[in-house]
């Protein structure tokens, strides 16, 4: 007997209440959401409620911070730590590389770069 059609209604990320559709949590305890599609600059979102417009494009993908993010705290994805945030980041901000060092990989700017040189 074949194994029934999984249902396609059915979601395994938890809703969040108040959140724009076009952004995802991923797991529950998640200090970010993940863009189901690109939201250009200067679009509204709604992040638990609140009404935030982006500065920047929001690329597929792209993670945005749920909650404000204190420098130094870990950024959460999958329910898993994946990097740290360098600065302290507002919610509704974007999270990647300009504001958060990865714990597993070499995260490089051209700021470092920069710095880098200058000392030599």
């Amino acid at each position: 007997m074949p194994n029934p059609s999984p249902d396609p209604s059915h979601d395994l990320a938890p809703a969040v209440s108040g959140t724009d559709s076009r952004l995802l949590l991923l797991f529950e305890d998640d200090n970010v959401l993940v863009a189901r599609m690109r939201i250009r600059a200067g679009e509204a979102v709604s992040v638990e409620g609140a009404a935030v417009t982006l500065a920047a494009d929001l690329p597929l993908g792209h993670k945005l911070a749920r909650r404000t993010i204190a420098a130094g705290e870990k950024i959460v994805k999958y329910g898993a730590p994946i990097g740290t945030a360098t600065e302290a980041i507002a919610a509704g901000t974007p999270v990647h590389v300009h504001n958060v060092k990865s714990d597993y990989t070499p995260t490089y700017h051209l700021m470092d770069a920069a710095k880098a040189g200058a000392g030599a």
